[in-house]
């Protein structure tokens, strides 16, 4: 990336412009996280003229240090304390050129077929197959370099392994992108070495030498459209503190692409009054609650070292019945601050919690949402400012899948050897053995804010759908209303997912974007 760039490649940082600019392209995309790194280098590969809107800053390598305190201002919506409107749950999202696929842990899931199977049922997506999929998952594994990892994994990871072996549950090794990987287990705070195969070093950089135009730290803010197209887009800088400016950037286009993720997409649209007749837009936005249950071990793990999610169980992600929603078991790195700001207790408590750093070990039950009646997910919303808000109610049936994950969680933790197990809850308590765990959890008053809930992964908000009664788009990404633009970033999934969403959006926007280029190309210029 600083070569191209000082070869001449085409980045304009919205900090530094004094006076407003005007632009022209083909196509204007908004996000340069998953869905817009892989549009914007399908699109300018093919000969369009693309403009890439980044609100984010532009770093690279040089800038990653691996420190808490400078990666989570830098690189991170809200310095990585984003909540939901109640604060019942923490979100972490990418802010930055590259978007969450600069920071997150390389975890690459194909989409679960069940879950493929509900969307065809529910929805009417009645191409979205396993088969029609399969060579979009099999080009971005190739280009991204996605395989098992090879390594043994941490000693975080392998309690995971061991408490499955010793209770006869199913687990498997991770896919992850990257190339080069110096098992580091700093990814979270971007990647010092450019191991990780993210937007940042690979799509981004392919789409610069084709000729797209980079704007950073410029937000899209207002699509300027007559209800049934889209004429220009209205942006706002922002200062190196991430902070809106006077100074705006125009970009008018044939075609616009958004890829702001699931919060900032719809914000986008909401905020430009895009029609909406059957009130879909910033509806159905699904997380992967994520409940913590932290293990003492007698020898250090040292969970901050070494590839932060190299194992996962589905052994209960898809239960039989109507009892509680499946939850996919995982690990995750522990640093400072990350584990010091999900911690349960206060004062004195929480020091002796933190005292026990370097020998505390993490599982992770990460929930899946939205295939009940009595699962509707979240909605966005505009607060006064006009940034986007995530009304996300936890439903009782949530609680109870809660407890049920704790009770296993620690269980497992227990047989692979740990001498003491708590989970994320106030007050904080530890329990000795997993027969003490059970009885203590079943007693749990589990409630928002009293139980720590997390998230990495949002979706939704933009429903992909056959019909604009059930939906914002299509199966292609194309709006139902606004026939010159597209979505194809994680707010099109009507669901979420049940495994972390980055090769989803690889797979899906590969393909929507190339049947874009089509579009866009094909001498009837049917897309405009």
């Amino acid at each position: 990336m600083t070569q191209g760039l000082a070869a001449g490649w085409d980045h304009i940082d919205g900090s530094t412009l004094q006076s407003p600019r005007a632009l022209e392209c083909d196509v204007v995309i908004v996000g340069s996280g998953a869905g817009g790194g892989t549009a914007a280098e399908i699109l300018s590969q093919r000969g369009l003229k693309v403009v890439l809107v980044e609100a984010g800053p532009l770093k690279t390598a040089a800038d990653f240090v691996m420190q808490e305190r400078v990666a989570y201002p830098d690189l991170y919506q809200q310095s990585a304390a984003m909540r939901t409107a109640d604060g019942a749950v923490a979100m972490l999202q990418g802010r930055c050129v590259g978007g969450s696929t600069t920071v997150n842990w390389t975890t690459s899931i194909r989409t679960p077929e069940p879950t493929l199977a509900h969307w065809r049922s529910e929805f009417g997506l009645d191409d979205l197959t396993p088969e029609v999929l399969m060579p979009w998952f099999e080009q971005a594994e190739q280009a991204l370099n996605i395989h098992p990892w090879p390594v043994p994994p941490n000693a975080n990871n392998q309690a995971l392994v061991d408490g499955c072996q010793q209770l006869g549950w199913s687990y498997q090794v991770i896919r992850r992108n990257v190339r080069g990987c110096a098992n580091l287990g700093y990814c979270g705070m971007g990647c010092p070495i450019n191991a990780k195969q993210s937007m940042l070093v690979t799509t981004i950089p392919a789409a610069l030498a084709a000729g797209t135009t980079l704007l950073s730290h410029t937000e899209a803010w207002q699509l300027e459209h007559d209800g049934e197209q889209v004429a220009r887009l209205h942006c706002l800088t922002r200062d190196s503190q991430h902070q809106r400016r006077s100074v705006g950037v125009t970009v008018s286009a044939r075609h616009v692409v958004l890829c702001g993720g699931a919060l900032h997409s719809p914000a986008l649209l909401m905020r430009s009054k895009a029609p909406d007749p059957h009130q879909r837009l910033g509806q159905r936005t699904f997380l992967h609650p994520t409940l913590l249950s932290l293990a003492r071990f007698a020898e250090p793990v040292a969970a901050h070292a070494g590839a932060p999610q190299s194992i996962y169980s589905d052994q209960f992600l898809w239960p039989d019945g109507d009892g509680p929603f499946g939850y996919k078991l995982e690990a995750a790195p522990l640093h400072p601050v990350l584990l010091a700001s999900k911690l349960p207790g206060l004062g004195q408590e929480h020091h002796r919690l933190m005292r026990h750093f370097d020998h505390l070990g993490i599982a992770l039950a990460l929930v899946r949402d939205g295939f009940a009646e009595d699962s509707p997910g979240g909605r966005v919303s505009l607060d006064k400012f006009g940034d986007p808000v995530l009304d996300y109610p936890l439903s009782e049936r949530f609680w109870d899948t809660a407890r049920h994950a704790f009770e296993r969680m620690t269980a497992m933790q227990f047989a692979a050897g740990a001498e003491a197990v708590m989970v994320a809850q106030d007050p904080a308590q530890w329990w000795h053995s997993a027969e003490e765990a059970a009885l203590g959890i079943a007693q749990l008053q589990l409630a928002p804010l009293q139980t720590t809930v997390a998230s990495a992964h949002i979706m939704g908000g933009c429903t992909m759908a056959a019909t604009p009664q059930q939906g914002v788009v299509d199966a292609s990404g194309r709006h139902h209303q606004l026939r010159n633009l597209s979505v194809l970033d994680g707010s099109v999934l009507p669901t979420s997912l049940g495994a972390n969403p980055q090769l989803t959006l690889y797979a899906l926007a590969r393909r929507n974007a190339h049947a874009l280029a089509d579009r866009l190309l094909a001498p009837s210029d049917a897309a405009a």
